[in-house]
C-alpha cells in the first residue's frame, strides 16, 4: 500500500536504537523511554495552503533524518509496519 501525506503531514518510519544487556539481550530504546523522538522520512505532503490558497513549500524532504516532537505524531500501522505521521510544525531538526 502506498500512502502519499496531504498538506504539511510528513510520513517518518521511526528510528528505534537499542542497546545490548550483558546477557546479549537486545533492549528496544522505547522499552523504558516511551516513544521514538527521531525517524527517515518516507513521504511528504506538498505544502501546507495559506487563507489566500498559496501552498507554502515543504522545508523537510524524503530521506531525512529528524527529531520530531515525542508526543506530536500520530502513530499507524500499514501492512505490518509501524509509521508516524506528523505536521511539519512537530519536526524539530534535521540531522545531517
Amino acid at each position: 500500500m502506498k500512502i502519499k501525506p496531504l498538506a504539511d503531514h510528513i510520513l517518518i518510519e521511526p528510528e528505534v536504537e537499542g542497546e545490548k544487556t550483558k546477557g546479549g539481550i537486545l533492549l528496544p530504546e522505547n522499552a523504558d523511554k516511551g516513544r521514538p523522538e527521531k525517524g527517515k522520512v518516507i513521504a511528504v505532503g506538498p505544502g501546507k495552503k495559506t487563507s489566500s490558497g498559496k501552498v507554502v513549500p515543504m522545508e523537510i524532504k524524503k530521506g531525512d533524518k529528524v527529531l520530531f516532537t515525542k508526543y506530536g505524531p500520530n502513530e499507524i500501522k500499514v501492512d505490518d509496519n509501524e509509521y508516524l505521521i506528523a505536521k511539519q510544525d512537530d519536526i524539530l531538526a534535521v540531522i545531517e
